[in-house]
């Protein structure tokens, strides 16, 4: 056979047979020899087969990219959504059931807590007295806490946490200790603003303690039992609202929580999740009956008052009428209201005429059925104001005006 024809056909069967049948690793190709009549077989290996191998490396590699790339983002997720916990106190805690830095309770959020506690914490103070003339005690006595308001060094705290100290020590967050001075009092409210000589603090937000609703999450920070657990957090709720109690001679307007609020964490602060302060602790009632005991905060829009005044004037000036009473029902329940036991002289009661015996029905405008309602009546006006007032004496009627005048003795 002519070589060129051999060339030919040859070049034939490698386009036709391996396009009929790309699928075969070899074809098999009978030529015969025109010379000799003898036959043998060609070979045509199949080029496809290398696309097809660069294909499945092209995809295994593919696959080992995205596994790569799936673990590295699955633990950069990982590590995002950890919860990690915050201490801004270096004192580590132990067997107490309390830690320093946060705790969750009933399904709070404890990224909110580490928030509160980070911002807050800073600006929660320690105080620590000596000299105290009405304790017994001689020796330093860690007292309670207190909240810087303003970065030039002043702070609120509780009345019964320095009354009678002869020296007054402020322990900051960081751990420095300065003394202290008082800036006014009120034992009434239980509040006291004191101030250190410094400047640049960290200061508190006070928020607002009327947008508080029971459930609300509470975190309080403190000092319970002494420096060695300074910096201490914990969590509850708000259980409830504008409580009025009467404890020692105080008069409280409260916000009643189950964080947990113990002897030291009286001046220190109650927060909401925004980190916001939205009452000042005060103290725990119910711990000597066997029970977790109740705890209660000064809410932060009463307290703001009472801060402004004693930054101003050093004391808080409160109207009152002038006279010692009692709550009565008489004539068959015909009658209720405060019977006047006594009038305070030159008070403003005293001045209108008001005498022993008489029944005070009505003020300002409002129905008077128990005594301790005429303070709260008069938490709304300022000394100097003038109210109308009904009074019952020998069965009749009688309308007086009473021009209030200051309380003494705050």
């Amino acid at each position: 056979m002519d070589e060129s024809i051999k060339d030919n056909a040859t070049d034939y069967v490698d386009e036709k047979k391996v396009d009929d049948d790309p699928d075969s690793a070899y074809k098999d190709v009978e030529w015969q020899n025109a010379e000799n009549g003898e036959t043998g077989r060609i070979e045509i290996r199949n080029c496809n087969k290398k696309k097809k191998l660069d294909k499945a490396m092209k995809f295994i590699a593919f696959v080992l990219i995205a596994v790569f790339s799936g673990g590295v983002s699955g633990l950069y997720v990982a590590n995002k959504i950890a919860v990690q916990t915050y201490n801004y106190s270096s004192t580590s805690q132990g067997g107490n059931g309390t830690s320093s830095g946060t705790s969750s309770t009933g399904g709070a959020s404890s990224n909110a807590i580490n928030k509160v506690a980070e911002i807050v914490g800073p600006a929660v103070v320690g105080i620590v007295i000596s000299g105290n003339t009405t304790s017994p005690l001689t020796s330093d006595s860690y007292s309670g806490s207190g909240i810087i308001f303003d970065s030039n060094g002043y702070i609120v705290t509780n009345n019964h946490v320095i009354e009678g100290a002869a020296n007054i020590t402020v322990k900051l967050a960081s751990g420095k200790s300065l003394a202290a001075k008082v800036v006014g009092a009120d034992s009434r409210s239980d509040l006291a603003v004191i101030k250190i000589d410094a400047v640049n603090l960290p200061v508190a937000k006070l928020g607002d303690s009327s947008k508080v609703k029971v459930g609300d999450l509470a975190i309080a920070i403190g000092n319970p039992l002494g420096e060695e657990f300074a910096g201490t957090v914990t969590s509850g709720i708000i259980s409830a609202l504008n409580r009025t109690i009467q404890y020692e001679g105080s008069v409280y307007k409260v916000l009643q929580t189950d964080a947990a609020i113990n002897p030291g964490n009286s001046g220190g602060a109650l927060c909401n999740a925004d980190g916001e302060v939205i009452g000042i602790n005060s103290l725990k009632i119910g711990a000597s009956d066997n029970t977790e005991g109740m705890g209660f905060a000064i809410s932060i829009n009463e307290a703001k008052t009472i801060i402004d005044s004693l930054m101003s004037t050093g004391k808080v000036s409160r109207p009152y009428l002038g006279i010692y009473g009692a709550t009565v029902v008489a004539g068959n329940n015909s009658v209720e209201g405060v019977y006047v036991k006594e009038v305070v002289a030159g008070s403003g009661a005293y001045a209108a005429g008001i005498q022993p015996t008489d029944i005070i029905t009505e003020l300002d405008g409002q129905k008077v059925k128990e005594f301790d309602e005429i303070s709260t009546m008069l938490d709304k006006h300022k000394v100097g104001d003038v109210i109308s007032c009904k009074i019952q004496r020998g069965g009749k009627t009688i309308t007086v005006n009473i021009t209030l005048s200051e309380m003494k003795g705050n």
